[in-house]
């Protein structure tokens, strides 16, 4: 059996986190600043661009979840020392991903009226309206966010996130200065927030397509396929498919949620979507160590290293809930001077306050177990039940407490967070106890 230190050293594992942890800095920033940058148009934009963004998650979900599925895949491969298959699960990741989202931008493009009234029906007519054109322009993106995806969780398997950090540093620059110029200088509203991050995707499925051709690496894609190599799909959607059902029942909740809170009004919903950018900044480093899971333990489980993915899972959350007790209690303080960036109401901005503090008293103690546990189950191929349990504790908890506390007991936007923090508090629980038993240690699905 391999000791822990052997398979990853201390040096490596800075070296796979922090390009993540700035990666995804990087993209929550761009995020916020979006939201900054079009509240310039007033609140209605904000809020159409919070909406539209929820519902771009949940159209995304299949080609997101075969990247995930890929990662996995090609890590645990990878761990096994088994190059050639390695390269042509790459190949097919990026050919079914990018078919999808082909797929998945027709029916954004064809729905595009039908599926904002559906879901969104009830808000004002400006904030729908701005929902639309938001809504249009983002769908020319998937394929290409499909393919920056792909790429970036290969490298990531290989044990490589310094390039998908870089070429995100550059995506993230180009959309600052694209809204920069279309939104401030053109008054493009919406639609500028929109087209400079069509752009931005473009280059950075680009470049990632054309750095996995460099040699001297693990994975050297020089050529790609047009035909589907089944038998290696259907190990990517054994990972990918539980992850997309969870994920897409996960942001049907979502929206039910949503629909909640904009019946709350226009303030509550503006305070719900910038509470909710401004609150994902202190998780950052859960997330990043989170994804670094998915490479360590798949490259531990691949080559039979059961107690080395053991260790490092325990290490990587210690530490995790080490950095969030500082992140978290820096927004705590920091967020009455934060929030006024986006213009909002008093009224709004008082609600705002109040809910990324909530936010980040709760993260401290929950957040890690919740999140970066489920990454690690599904590394090593235990995925149904992840699913099983985001899903019922999802409905139960976050959709169920959502009507009754917002609603029925009138705390409204409140109820609805707190309505969340609970299902953080059961996934956790059941998490650490499937840990724990160590089924997952009989899951490999390496060739």
């Amino acid at each position: 059996m391999n000791s822990a230190p052997s398979l990853f050293t201390r040096r490596q594992l800075l070296s796979l986190i922090i390009p993540l942890i700035i990666e995804q800095f990087l993209s929550i920033f761009v995020g916020m600043a979006d939201t900054v940058m079009v509240s310039s148009a007033g609140e209605a934009a904000v809020s159409g661009v919070s909406l539209v963004d929820t519902l771009n998650v949940l159209l995304v979900v299949l080609f997101t979840a075969l990247t995930a599925g890929g990662s996995v895949v090609i890590s645990q491969n990878l761990g096994a020392k088994n190059y050639k298959y390695s390269v042509r699960a790459s190949q097919q990741l990026l050919l079914s991903a990018s078919a999808l989202a082909i797929v998945m931008t027709l029916v954004a493009l064809a729905g595009n009226y039908w599926i904002l009234h559906l879901v969104f029906g009830n808000v004002a007519p400006d904030v729908m309206e701005n929902a639309r054109i938001y809504f249009f322009i983002m769908a020319f993106s998937y394929p290409f966010l499909a393919v920056y995806n792909s790429c970036a969780a290969i490298f990531r398997a290989m044990g490589n996130s310094k390039v998908s950090m870089i070429a995100s540093l550059i995506m993230n620059l180009m959309n600052i200065c694209g809204n920069a110029l279309l939104v401030y200088c053109f008054r493009m509203g919406t639609a500028g927030v929109a087209i400079s991050s069509l752009a931005a995707r473009i280059f950075a499925a680009a470049a990632l397509l054309l750095l996995l051709r460099r040699p001297k690496q693990p994975i050297v894609l020089r050529s790609y396929t047009l035909r589907f190599d089944f038998p290696i799909i259907r190990k990517l959607l054994y990972i990918g498919v539980p992850s997309s059902v969870e994920t897409s029942i996960f942001q049907v909740g979502k929206l039910l949620v949503l629909s909640v809170v904009a019946g709350f009004g226009t303030s509550a919903t503006t305070a719900n979507a910038v509470s909710n950018s401004l609150a994902q900044f202190p998780v950052i480093p859960a997330g990043a160590i989170g994804t670094a899971l998915i490479t360590i333990v798949g490259q531990c489980v691949g080559a039979g290293a059961y107690e080395a993915a053991s260790y490092y899972t325990k290490k990587l959350l210690l530490i995790t809930h080490g950095i969030l007790a500082a992140t978290n209690l820096v927004m705590f303080f920091a967020c009455p001077y934060l929030l006024p960036l986006y213009n909002l109401t008093p009224q709004t901005l008082d609600t705002a306050v109040l809910l990324v503090r909530f936010h980040c008293i709760s993260a401290i103690f929950l957040y890690p177990e919740s999140f970066m546990l489920t990454n690690r189950l599904r590394a090593s191929s235990d995925v149904k039940y992840p699913m099983v349990v985001s899903i019922v504790s999802m409905w139960v908890w976050r959709v169920g407490f959502s009507y009754i506390l917002g609603i029925y007991f009138g705390l409204g936007v409140l109820g609805v967070w707190i309505a969340m923090i609970t299902d953080w508090l059961c996934r956790s629980i059941c998490f650490m106890v499937r840990f724990q038993r160590g089924k997952w240690k009989t899951m490999s699905i390496s060739a």
